[in-house]
């Protein structure tokens, strides 16, 4: 008897992950920007942005970039621009976009649900959403709320489930930003971070 095709075990992990030539590009492309002052935003690896930047002043490319690389950490990127400081500034200050809330996030508001049909869910999501603690069941093929359902309350952290629900709600409460850590250029070297100094990264 034939082997069903359906029992057959799929191996997930022949994926190519990102390797070195792809962090030599990365690298190389921070160093020609950094020369070139051309505009561009590079997210990514905080240790390859680093290598790139030179971790310190006898590998730097540039007088005085290891600073920069110091504070690369978390959260970063480098954006490389032609643009004035004020320009930056005011780009970075107006610079807002709102997201979809993470686990743990502060909800801005309560969010409750009404008994009755969710028209906006396929019955296929029935039992993906019985698994986020909603009273759902399946109503001649409509997804139905059998009872008031809360969300999330005002000022508590969300939930991984109700973080899960919001997005499938398209309900957006977090507000993204871009914050200036710091800004280098040949002449001069300015830190924005409140309660850092020049000289805690030189100690660092």
């Amino acid at each position: 008897m034939p082997k069903s095709k359906r029992n057959r075990v799929v191996t997930l992990s022949k994926t190519k992950k990102k390797g070195k030539e792809h962090k030599e590009n990365i690298v190389n492309s921070i160093r020609e920007c950094a020369e070139k002052y051309s505009s561009a935003f590079f997210l990514g690896s905080n240790k390859v942005m680093q290598v790139a930047l030179g971790r310190s002043d006898s590998d730097e490319i540039r007088p005085g970039l290891h600073k920069i690389s110091k504070l690369v950490r978390g959260d970063s990127g480098l954006c490389f621009t032609n643009l004035s400081k004020e320009e930056v500034q005011r780009l970075f200050n107006e610079y807002e976009e709102h997201d979809f809330a993470r686990t743990g996030t502060t909800a801005t508001e309560k969010v409750e649900l009404q008994e009755g049909p969710l028209d906006q869910f396929t019955h296929e999501m029935e039992p993906f959403l019985r698994k986020q603690g909603m009273p759902v069941r399946l109503n001649r093929g409509v997804v139905e709320l059998v009872s008031d359902f809360v969300v999330c309350e005002e000022g508590r952290p969300l939930s991984p489930e109700a973080a899960r629900i919001l997005r499938l709600l398209g309900k957006k409460m977090a507000t993204f930003r871009l914050h200036l850590i710091c800004r280098w250029s040949p002449d001069e070297f300015e830190i924005y971070r409140e309660g850092l100094e020049e000289s805690d990264i030189e100690s660092s």
